[in-house]
């Protein structure tokens, strides 16, 4: 079960039966590495059909192993060279990477046991929480005319409503006329964001204000 079904030369039942095991990974840790997050349906779909791909390209070098894993390699890397991926999807589609080298090298048994070992850890590591940060924080921003000392004015507002409060960005728009600032603040407990909100516009002249979650993934479960 645990040695390798390919020989010297590749017959058609060993190419099937790699192919369809590499598959058949693939399409699991796409379920894995999809549950209780938000994704693409490229992302899935990629993590699904990489394993077999890249058992095609070690079955195609068979016999040198450095240059499969040199071209393996760069299917894991195309995915990021435009659009940075999360630590989740670079980490899914390197684990569907490993899987398609050990079924392009016949060890189907050694695949399944590793895919096992690593979909219960992603699951369990997934449901608990691994992680998580506190869920309070939040990123403001805030319009304000540029005759507005915005070093001070918001202080009292931010110490009532915040356990933590901090000036990220300052940034000009409209030909110079208004600030805008991102702040990164942690909400108390219990507080009203309406009336946080409210407090902010009668200090800024009724602009624009927003409140929004961090930029990272976003847990569903």
């Amino acid at each position: 079960m645990f040695n390798t079904i390919i020989t010297d030369q590749i017959l058609l039942p060993q190419f099937l039966c790699c192919v369809s095991a590499a598959l058949l990974l693939g399409i699991l840790t796409a379920l894995v590495f999809t549950i209780g997050v938000r994704h693409s349906s490229s992302f899935a779909l990629s993590i699904a059909l990489l394993p077999a791909v890249v058992t095609v390209v070690i079955m195609l070098v068979n016999g040198n192993i450095g240059a499969g894993l040199a071209v393996a390699g760069t299917f894991a890397l195309v995915r990021f060279r435009s659009n940075p991926g999360t630590g989740r999807e670079i980490t899914g589609l390197f684990f569907a990477v490993s899987l398609g080298l050990l079924c392009g090298m016949g060890y189907l048994g050694f695949a399944v046991i590793f895919f096992v070992i690593m979909a219960i850890a992603a699951i369990l590591l997934t449901v608990c929480g691994f992680g998580d940060h506190v869920h309070n924080i939040r990123i403001l921003r805030i319009t304000i005319p540029e005759n507005l000392d915005y070093e001070d004015v918001f202080t009292d507002i931010l110490a009532h409503y915040t356990t933590h409060a901090e000036l990220t960005r300052v940034k000009t728009s409209n030909m110079g006329t208004l600030f805008d600032l991102t702040y990164e603040v942690t909400l108390k407990s219990g507080i009203s964001t309406k009336a946080f909100l409210d407090e902010i516009r009668c200090h800024n002249g009724n602009l624009t204000v927003s409140l929004s979650r961090e930029k990272t993934e976003e847990n569903i479960l």
